[in-house]
C-alpha cells in the first residue's frame, strides 16, 4: 500500500523544523526517508522497531495530511489519576525547596523514605521508593537518595 500521496517532501520537512519531541521528529525523518524511497522494512531496521510500527507511523500522516503536527505528535493518553491534587503538589513543590525542618523533621536533607513518610502523613497517599525519587528530582532540589 503507497502512503504519503497527498503529502509533499517539503511539508514534511517544514513540520519537521518546527516541532519539538524526539518521538514526533522521529515519525517525520521516516517519513520524509520514505518519500524518498527507502522501503518500511529498512526503517523499521533504522529505528529498531517492527515493520508495522512504520506503517502505523505513515497511516497517521495519510489520515491527517492537513495537520501534519498532529500526525506526529502522540494523541493524548489518559493515564491514573494524580494521587496528589494540583494544590497539595504545589504544596509539596515548595516544601521540598526548603529543608525538612520547615516541616518539623530533625533531619537535614529531603530523602526518599521521609518523603514517603511525610507524604502518607500530610496527604493520606502512598507511593513507592520509584515515585518519591521521582518526586525528589521533579519537585525538589534534585536529591534523590535513600
Amino acid at each position: 500500500m503507497a502512503h504519503l500521496d497527498d503529502v509533499s517532501v517539503d511539508d514534511l520537512r517544514e513540520v519537521l523544523a518546527e516541532i519539538d519531541g524526539s518521538r514526533a521528529s522521529t515519525r517525520l525523518i521516516a517519513a520524509i526517508a520514505y518519500r524518498h524511497g527507502v522501503s518500511q522494512t529498512e526503517l523499521a531496521g533504522w529505528f529498531d522497531v517492527e515493520r508495522k510500527t512504520i506503517y502505523n507511523w505513515l497511516r497517521r500522516f495519510d489520515e491527517r495530511p492537513d495537520d501534519l503536527v498532529a500526525a506526529a505528535r502522540d494523541d493524548p493518553r489518559p493515564g491514573r489519576p494524580p494521587k496528589l491534587s494540583d494544590a497539595q503538589r504545589t504544596e509539596l513543590a515548595s516544601l521540598l525547596q526548603g529543608p525538612p525542618a520547615a516541616a518539623g523533621y530533625d533531619v537535614a536533607q529531603w530523602d526518599v523514605s521521609l518523603l514517603q513518610r511525610h507524604v502518607r502523613g500530610a496527604y493520606g497517599v502512598d507511593y513507592s521508593p520509584a515515585t518519591c525519587r521521582r518526586l525528589l528530582a521533579e519537585l525538589g532540589t534534585g536529591e534523590a537518595g535513600e
